[in-house]
């Protein structure tokens, strides 16, 4: 009686040194937040000293710095989330990872010139003044760094660039009306809502299934691995370098149709030749079992998330930059950022640090919801998702429609999962008993409460930024007055 008393006593110290620890990180994580912001407000405002304006692009730097890191703490989960959950990388190697290819991409393939009004969906000309424009602007920027910073907390993974659309049309419609909105890019935008995660979803269980039948049904599963695997990195390699050219260097070169393609298949065949020989090699020894299979899946899905993440840096530093240009251009001149602005290095390189210090800081609670909290996965399974990321990209783009990649990659997770379910309730015929065979059927793989958490959050995304941006234009205008 007294020994189980002492266990339950150190049971609740251990609970309390834990949850120290954890309220510890939590201070520690803000306080280099912090430091980074103040960082950002330093430089600026020396940088601009003697400027009349200074005074709203070091307001816009700050506000983009802290937007960055949503960006990193949020969205960036999306590409090493599988990873981590299937154990192909733990969570400090895809943290570095991700940092590191998510800071290159936004620095070497960024661009420094960036459309100072995102998508196109406002028109800047049927702003009052200069002033009001740089407003609008400001309110845009802050309100979808809040949403996404709120959206971290609840631990539900959204669109950057939906944030970034909602807050430009709040505080668009706030400043000049409902007739500044092309409502045409926004019906667009909302129809996205379904068809970016049905595609990643899709393509993602059509691979699983596809692997499933060429290699996990065959009675040797490490001899159909040898002949398959090569065959979908090939493809993996393909589709990625397709990707990374018409997203993520898409501001430093445009090839042509004809010359993609011969990119991609070019990849494809080059690593396919250089596979087969490893895979060959690191499958001999194995046992003929799902999880040897599943291994030779590990250094592909590692370097996926590599590749994505740099896509990722390359394609949504605008999402942090691009109203802080629009700032830039209106402060600079009088034709409330009409035009394109070319942005200093600096500017991108807050991006770029920012995303990183996001994902550091605050990535790995979306890193689990994304990887662990909606489905298991292993490398297998992990790898078509990061393949249909890809694939319904490429797609989407030549079809014309607009598709997130975060809600892609989400997907896609659902995808292999909802499949997993479905294949596990089909009838089993091994199954001896009625009770074995209701127990089958009732098997769940996919928990619903996740799913509703995310699908809500992604439906109010839009919305929610459009209302607090508006309302932050019209604080902002009313302590300017």
């Amino acid at each position: 009686m007294e020994k189980h008393k002492v266990n339950v006593d150190l049971e609740k110290v251990q609970q309390f040194s834990a949850g120290a620890r954890a309220q510890g990180r939590q201070f520690a994580n803000l306080g280099m937040a912090t430091v980074f912001l103040v960082l950002v407000l330093i430089y600026t405002a020396l940088t601009q000293t003697g400027n009349p304006t200074g005074m709203f692009i070091v307001a816009a730097a700050v506000i983009g710095a802290y937007m960055a890191m949503n960006i990193g703490a949020n969205d960036v989960a999306n590409n090493i989330g599988p990873a981590v959950g299937s154990k192909a990388l733990t969570m400090m190697g895809a943290l570095l990872i991700a940092a590191v290819f998510e800071a290159a991409g936004a620095i070497l393939a960024g661009g420094d010139v960036v459309s100072t009004i995102r998508k196109g969906i406002v028109d800047p000309s049927a702003m009052a003044d200069q002033m009001t424009f740089i407003w609008a602007m400001m309110g845009a920027l802050l309100a979808a760094a809040l949403w996404l910073n709120l959206a971290t907390w609840l631990g539900a993974p959204v669109s950057t660039t939906h944030s970034i659309v909602g807050g430009v049309v709040g505080a668009g419609v706030a400043a000049a009306g409902m007739g500044s909105v092309d409502w045409g890019k926004m019906g667009a935008i909302a129809a996205s809502w379904v068809i970016s995660p049905l595609l990643g979803g899709i393509v993602a269980a059509l691979f699983l299934f596809l692997i499933k039948r060429v290699i996990l049904a065959k009675d040797d599963m490490l001899e159909a691995s040898r002949t398959w695997v090569p065959v979908f990195v090939g493809i993996m390699a393909g589709a990625f370098s397709m990707y990374l050219v018409m997203k993520g260097l898409k501001k430093l070169w445009v090839p042509g149709v004809g010359m993609l393609w011969l990119i991609g298949f070019g990849s494809a065949a080059l690593v396919w030749a250089g596979t087969k020989p490893l895979v060959a090699k690191a499958s001999y020894g194995l046992e003929n079992r799902r999880k040897s299979v599943a291994k030779l899946f590990t250094v592909p899905l590692i370097c996926s998330a590599a590749l994505l993440s740099f896509a990722h840096g390359a394609n949504d530093v605008a999402n942090a930059v691009g109203p802080l240009a629009a700032i830039v251009s209106a402060a600079s001149s009088a034709d409330m950022g009409t035009g394109k602005v070319a942005l200093p290095l600096w500017v991108m390189v807050i991006g770029a640090i920012g995303i990183s210090i996001g994902l550091l800081l605050y990535g790995p609670k979306l890193i689990r919801t994304v990887g662990e909290k909606i489905t298991k996965l292993n490398q297998m399974r992990a790898f078509c998702v990061a393949l249909s990321a890809a694939i319904t990209v490429i797609a989407a783009s030549w079809l014309g429609l607009p598709v997130s990649s975060t809600h892609i990659a989400v997907g896609g997770v659902f995808g292999v999962g909802f499949l997993r379910e479905y294949l596990s309730t089909k009838p089993n015929k091994k199954a001896k008993t009625t009770s074995e065979k209701k127990k089958r059927e009732r098997r769940r793989l996919v928990r619903r409460r996740e799913l509703l958490t995310i699908v809500a959050a992604w439906v109010i995304t839009v919305p929610a930024s459009a209302l607090l941006s508006a309302g932050l234009f019209y604080v902002f205008t009313h302590f300017a007055d």
